[in-house]
């Protein structure tokens, strides 16, 4: 039998992302984000390609994020409560860390393959926020997925896109836990 890491094993069966909007001042200073990003960057990587990056931001750029979405969200002809929901987590904000996925080319590693590896980057600096003991949630919304607003607030170029928004920062209340998936009906076991 492996030895176990109860401790981890147990973090990860209790684990909850805080609300973003919950989130208060303090937030991680760089020597310690860094080091969030240190055990996020051990990712999963097929190819060791590194199909992301981070892009810190701190709370002197919030404001500046928050008029790109609005001024987006008004070209776009999005009603108000989609703006309002797309400009709240900058406004609100105080620390992200957009995971910034980069396409890279491959003979081997399908572009699928780079996305999950983005993905995976998200969920490890979300889980390395929590256990370092911040609070931090995953967010993304139609900021995310607005090539203007990626250009513009972020200065992605076009084989890059945002895959979340990780918010951190002091947790002010821990919130309830909510209903997980059922594992009868979501899981098969082969055994022939």
């Amino acid at each position: 039998m492996p030895a176990p890491n109860l401790d981890a094993l147990n973090f990860l069966l209790a684990r909850r992302s805080r609300p973003a909007k919950t989130l208060l001042a303090p937030a991680p200073d760089r020597a310690t984000l860094e080091k969030l990003l240190t055990a996020a960057a051990r990712t999963p990587d097929h190819g060791k390609l590194e199909p992301w990056r981070f892009i810190v931001i701190e709370k002197g750029a919030m404001a500046r994020l928050a008029d790109v979405a609005q001024d987006r969200g008004t070209a776009l002809g999005l009603d108000a409560e989609q703006i309002i929901k797309g400009r709240t987590q900058f406004d609100q904000g105080h620390l992200a860390v957009a995971v910034i996925e980069v396409q890279k080319p491959s003979p081997k590693i399908p572009p699928l393959e780079q996305t999950y590896s983005a993905g995976a980057v998200c969920l490890a600096l979300l889980n390395a926020a929590l256990a370092a003991g911040w609070g931090a949630n995953w967010l993304s919304g139609w900021p995310s997925h607005d090539r203007d607003f990626m250009t513009q607030a972020l200065g992605l170029d076009a084989h890059e896109r945002v895959a979340g928004f990780i918010h951190i920062a002091t947790e002010s209340s821990a919130p309830p836990d909510r209903p997980r998936p059922d594992l009868t009906a979501i899981t098969t076991w082969l055994d022939t």
